[in-house]
This record gives structure tokens, sequence and C-alpha cells, in this order.
């Protein structure tokens, strides 16, 4: 694959910010996996405008590399970021920083999927059991044992 030294250049340089931006968005998603381990959800809602902010961002990285390699006639690779790079050689421990991070925030934001699924399933499960109780009240009589409700006559029916 044979490219210029600006073709070389522009890629190492959506390397370098998509390197900073992983960092960002793993910092992120450690944030929000202590909220959801905390309980604090309140916070999540503005830190889900962030985390979709940088996703955004590093998805028009992705697709502006995408959009250079196809004007070549070429699809990224690793193999083809290789060579280009090998024009570049000290942004290729960056791209090797890439492809690791890429791993890191993928598996982190599974982890967070898999904690919003629990916390989820947890609060469901309380909602039933209220719901349910509301709908059969226990009545508790003078000595604290529990007795039966009256059917399903409603106070102030005859």
């Amino acid at each position: 694959m044979a490219v210029d030294q600006a073709f070389v250049n522009r890629l190492a340089r959506l390397i370098r910010d998509e390197c900073t931006g992983l960092q960002g968005f793993i910092a992120l998603l450690e944030r929000e996996e202590q909220l959801l381990i905390t309980g604090q959800v309140d916070t999540l809602t503005v830190l889900a405008e962030e985390k979709t902010g940088l996703y955004r961002h590093l998805q028009r990285l992705a697709d502006e590399r995408v959009v250079m390699f196809a004007r070549e006639g070429a699809k990224v690779t690793d193999e083809n970021v290789r060579l280009v790079l090998a024009h570049a050689p000290d942004t290729l421990p960056l791209w090797n920083d890439v492809m690791t991070l890429a791993s890191t925030a993928k598996e982190r934001n599974r982890v967070n999927g898999q904690l919003i699924t629990e916390r989820l399933q947890n609060n469901q499960q309380a909602l039933s059991t209220l719901l349910a109780a509301a709908e059969h009240p226990q009545i508790y009589g003078q000595d604290g044992q529990t007795r039966p409700t009256a059917g399903s006559r409603h106070l102030g029916s005859a």
C-alpha cells in the first residue's frame, strides 16, 4: 500500500486522538461502574450524556480512518495500519495502545451493562413485591400476628 507522508501524518494524528479519547472513555466507564456499585443512579444521567458525546467523538475518528483508507482502495485492518505506520514508527506503540484500550473499554462497558441489568432486575423484583403487597395488605392484630384480610369486600361497602 503506497501512501504519501500527508496520509501517514493524518493517520498518526487520528491514532493519537483516539488513544486520548479511549483513555477518557475508560475513565468515564470506571466512574460509571462506581456509581452503579454505590447506587448513585441520579448522577448516571449526566454521565450517560458525557459517555454518548465521547462515544460519538471516538466513532467520528474511526469513521475518518475508514474513509482515509477507502480513498486509497484499502480497508482498515491491523495489517494495513501497521504498513502505513512503518513510515511513522513512533506512532506504532500508540496503535498497540489503541487496540488494548478498545478491548478494555469493551469489557468495562460489558460489565457495566451487566450491573445495570442486575439493578433493573432488583428494582423489578422490589416493585413486584410492593405491588403484590398493595393488592393483599397484611393486617396485624394486637398480638402482632398477621390476620387474614376480609376477602374482596372494600371499606365503605356493605
